[in-house]
């Protein structure tokens, strides 16, 4: 049987890109990553207004042409007018599955893969416990031993701590990351602990001058945002997880390893991440409140089981 072709396709976000190579690489495939870009109006007005054609997507949009693929995976507002346009110019030929709550009627998605706090209910909708991510066990000991050469001057216990920024629902300024920075540092001094840090572009390089700083008298290591994110490493080696909440990709990433996690409050928030902080806490995990203690939980990974009924759904077993 000849392999299934595939494309990724999200407007390049990190995290967005992730969900969908996650389902790819758990289907078996090796997908091309497409990353569109709108033009203004399409970039404010989608996914309600999509007239226009090929006019919609900007000169740095990958090209969305022939040959079509098989699978088309994709998420973000702006990923959902090239969904529409590869099933329309495919003429159906191509199955198109889309992360993520599209914001606009399900029946033009052959299959709409949704976190359980998106609420959405529907023949072709499968819910998840969290986001989709790429973490598997031999991708957390790649990122080990590729860190690992960076640490050996840092003692025992590991506490990895995974920083976002603010965004539309949450508030990451100077005050909040100094708070934050202080109560790692008074952590690990009372554990006799190192942290390894990984900040994200929405950090912010003010927040990262402070980070810097406040760490400047335990044991660290802090990602400087050059060369390639330690962030699988950070996952592989640490013995407890600090996640800001801000995330709800990162907070599920790190829910599936099953270490012990805790989530970092940050002013703000909203209902549908309210819903997941809801899961979070009756599956056990805990909020930081400036102490960590061993504890277990069941891990938020259902990925080979959405995997499987993908295959289900859409014929894919070979």
């Amino acid at each position: 049987m000849r392999p299934l072709s595939s494309w990724v396709v999200t407007d390049g976000k990190a995290g967005m890109e992730s969900q969908c190579l996650g389902l790819a690489e758990a289907l078996g495939l090796d997908p091309v990553v497409k990353r569109v870009r709108l033009r203004t109006p399409w970039r404010q007005l989608t996914p309600y207004f999509r007239m226009g054609g090929h006019l919609q997507f900007a000169g740095s949009s990958d090209a969305l042409a022939p040959p079509w693929p098989n699978l088309l995976i994709a998420t973000g507002r702006h990923s959902i007018v090239a969904s529409l346009w590869v099933k329309k110019w495919s003429r159906g030929r191509t199955w198109t599955v889309q992360l993520q709550n599209p914001a606009i009627a399900l029946k033009h998605f052959d299959l709409v893969i949704a976190p359980e706090h998106d609420r959405l209910h529907g023949e072709n909708v499968i819910s998840t416990r969290g986001a989709l991510h790429r973490v598997t066990p031999k991708l957390l000991r790649g990122g080990a031993e590729r860190l690992k050469p960076e640490l050996v001057h840092l003692p025992r216990p590991y506490i990895g701590v995974l920083i976002g920024g603010a965004n539309a629902a949450y508030r990451l300024g100077a005050d909040e990351l100094a708070a934050l920075a202080n109560g790692l540092a008074a952590c690990a001094r009372a554990m006799e602990a190192s942290l390894i840090v990984t900040p994200s572009r929405r950090t912010g390089q003010e927040n990262l001058r402070l980070l810097k700083s406040a760490l400047s008298r335990v044991p660290h290591y802090l990602w400087d945002m050059t060369g390639d994110n330690p962030y699988f490493g950070i996952l592989g080696l640490a013995d407890f997880l600090v996640v800001t909440c801000d995330s709800v990709n990162m907070v599920s990433e790190a829910a599936s390893t099953g270490k012990p996690l805790y989530v970092a409050d940050l002013p703000g928030g909203s209902a549908k991440v309210e819903r997941f902080r809801r899961l979070l806490n009756e599956t056990g995990i805990r909020r930081f409140a400036g102490t960590l203690a061993p504890y277990s939980y069941s891990p938020l990974d259902n990925m080979q089981m959405i995997a499987e009924r993908v295959k289900t759904r859409l014929s894919l077993r070979p």
